[in-house]
């Protein structure tokens, strides 16, 4: 409680203070200018409601009529906090609030949301609610105003939540910011599809191409030792390969990214080994490619009698994988499963995973599969479609496979056919829907191909140097 010398009532300043400062509730009591109490108001934090209000200011009221027992008020309102808690069925560490602030509009905000709402899904993390605020310019230092920032952080008081993931790449200045002011956990899109990448890398190269990843991403943001990097490490955001390295200091990062480059690079010239081997023996190589969890994998799967790890999850396999493919007996192909593209990747990432996207430089063919039931399909084809070309991979002949073509009512593939003539329609799990789209690979062999005998070559082979 404290006392303004003015005759206004509680101000922004101070409910803002109320909930940075974690109060039950807070009171101004107005004097005149003898000193003399005049008028009483004050408000309180709501715990969760049918209303989703998050807070109540009472109405002013002359200081000697005030007749609220406040020690029973806040002791009450600590028991619904309490209780809401308890009703929670899991702990406040994997329970999240997604936020998205930008200049586009609302709808956009909300659709780019609901990808980043699988991607935290995918990490294993419970999404409680969304934040969206459209904005004019990005706030350079906090990313959000002061006003919605409190209503964030009553947002997630009311729902147990003790991670804030935004949908853009913080800067170290807003990552820290944002840190000294709430006591929750920040995260952005960035270490999410780091998080993620490193739960899912498998082999030594996915795993060191994850860590370089990281160390990447942590560089800048070790200007200040504080506790948003010490929020960085361990758990969901720091995890993986590289969550020892998160608390060096920059020399010994530095140290560390040099190492892992030169590993990388032995890598490589091993994949490299690999390719020249498929050249001489005339190997003709099909690659797939498109959007995470478009189905890619469990296509390689049916084609090739396969049993790669699929699951309904953005980014659930990363490192390539190839396969024999017999188009006909006597038609033999390489298919190559690589990394889902999603937009708006980083570019440290890009630069991290480019061993994984090496594979499609020596492909003969690309396979774009899309998943055609996605209601953002066109934006994902769009997505892939400029990755290729930002990669210089536009200049490979491509095929586009519109998958999950049994989830597509009437209407929608009659606009599919119009807006995609040339696209071969699939079903990744039926093969009896596939011929279609190994007589469009046939299509693209040199004539008289029959492929060389692999028995020399390793069959089922599955690339991991």
């Amino acid at each position: 409680m404290h006392t303004h010398l003015s005759d206004n009532g509680l101000d922004q300043e101070d409910i803002m203070d109320m909930v940075f400062l974690r109060l039950d509730s807070i009171g101004v009591l107005n004097v005149d200018e003898n000193g003399y109490p005049t008028y009483f108001q004050w408000a309180h934090l709501l715990p969760p409601n049918p209303k989703n209000e998050l807070y109540l200011v009472n109405e002013r009221v002359q200081w000697d009529k005030v007749e609220v027992d406040f020690e029973a008020h806040v002791n009450s309102l600590e028991d619904e906090f309490r209780k809401s808690e308890e009703g929670f069925s899991s702990s406040s560490q994997n329970r999240v609030i997604l936020i998205s602030v930008g200049t586009a509009p609302k709808e956009v905000q909300i659709r780019e949301l609901k990808e980043l709402e699988s991607l935290a899904t995918t990490a294993g993390l419970k999404v409680m609610d969304f934040v969206v605020q459209r904005v004019s310019k990005i706030n350079p230092n906090f990313i959000l105003g002061k006003g919605k920032l409190a209503e964030l952080e009553v947002i997630a008081l009311q729902n147990n939540a003790s991670i804030l993931i935004f949908n853009r790449e913080l800067t170290p200045t807003q990552m820290r910011n944002l840190a000294d002011i709430t006591e929750r956990k920040i995260l952005d899109r960035t270490q999410l599809i780091l998080d993620i990448f490193a739960q899912h890398a498998k082999t030594k190269a996915g795993k060191l191409q994850v860590e370089l990843a990281q160390l990447e991403y942590m560089l800048p943001r070790l200007s200040k030792k504080n506790k948003a990097l010490s929020r960085l490490a361990g758990g969901i955001g720091g995890r993986g390969p590289g969550e020892t390295k998160l608390e060096l200091d920059k020399r010994k990062i530095k140290e560390r990214k040099s190492k892992i480059k030169k590993e990388l690079l032995k890598l490589r010239k091993h994949r490299d080994l690999a390719r020249k081997r498929r050249k001489r023996k005339d190997l003709f190589v099909v690659s797939l490619v498109g959007y995470t969890n478009a189905g890619k994998s469990t296509l390689l799967n049916t084609l090739t009698n396969s049993n790669v790890y699929t699951a309904n999850k953005l980014f659930a396999t990363l490192d390539p994988t190839s396969r024999q493919l017999f188009l006909e007996p006597n038609y033999k192909v390489i298919l190559t499963d690589t990394v889902g593209f999603i937009k708006s990747l980083p570019e440290s990432l890009k630069e991290a995973f480019m061993a994984t996207l090496e594979e499609l430089y020596e492909a003969d063919v690309l396979i774009h599969v899309a998943d055609a039931s996605h209601p953002e399909l066109e934006e994902q084809i769009t997505s892939v479609e400029n990755i290729l070309k930002e990669l210089n991979l536009n200049e490979i002949p491509t095929i586009l496979a519109l998958n999950k073509w049994d989830l597509v009512d009437d209407e929608r593939r009659s606009i599919l056919k119009n807006l995609y003539p040339s696209a071969i329609s699939i079903v990744a799990i039926d093969r009896s829907t596939l011929e279609p789209l190994k007589k469009e690979i046939k299509r693209h062999l040199p004539l008289n191909w029959k492929g060389k005998d692999l028995i020399s070559f390793e069959e089922d082979v599955v690339y991991e140097f």
